[in-house]
């Protein structure tokens, strides 16, 4: 879906300040559209998906650096990107948080979506695993987050 599309749904202007984050968007989108048309033969069913995660997070996060670290966006137009979808407010919610600063997706922390209840791979400290020993997350394919 284009970013003129997701205007369109939300039925409202953008605030003021839209000129300034919207050539940047508009990249990402461009993205997107790239990744989701990308061939998939030879990848493993869970690896289709990793780099759609990369750009929504990526998204997110200049969302997210433009209002809360770089303080260029007005609260409006952030707000305004969180109900128009072109950040993932449940990621922000859990970056704000101690110890999730650099969470890849919210699906890594979710324990529902593991075979024993807990957390992914990616959010255990490196310094906890074996050096040798390649990690890689099932979910979006990080290779650890917890820092």
């Amino acid at each position: 879906m284009s970013l003129a599309t997701k205007l369109r749904r939300v039925r409202k202007s953008p605030p003021e300040g839209w000129d300034l984050i919207e050539p940047t968007l508009e990249q990402f989108e461009a993205k997107m559209r790239e990744a989701e048309t990308e061939p998939h033969e030879g990848k493993r069913k869970t690896e289709i998906n990793w780099p759609i995660f990369r750009i929504h997070h990526q998204r997110s996060r200049y969302v997210y650096d433009m209002y809360y670290k770089k303080a260029e966006i007005s609260r409006e137009l952030y707000e305004f990107c969180l109900t128009a979808k072109f950040a993932d407010a449940a990621l922000i919610a859990k970056w704000k948080k101690q110890g999730y600063e650099n969470l890849c997706c919210v699906k890594c922390v979710n324990t529902r979506d593991s075979n024993f209840g807990t957390a992914c791979i990616c959010r255990v400290p490196k310094s906890k695993l074996d050096a040798e020993r390649v990690i890689e997350c099932v979910h979006c394919g990080c290779h650890g987050c917890s820092g």
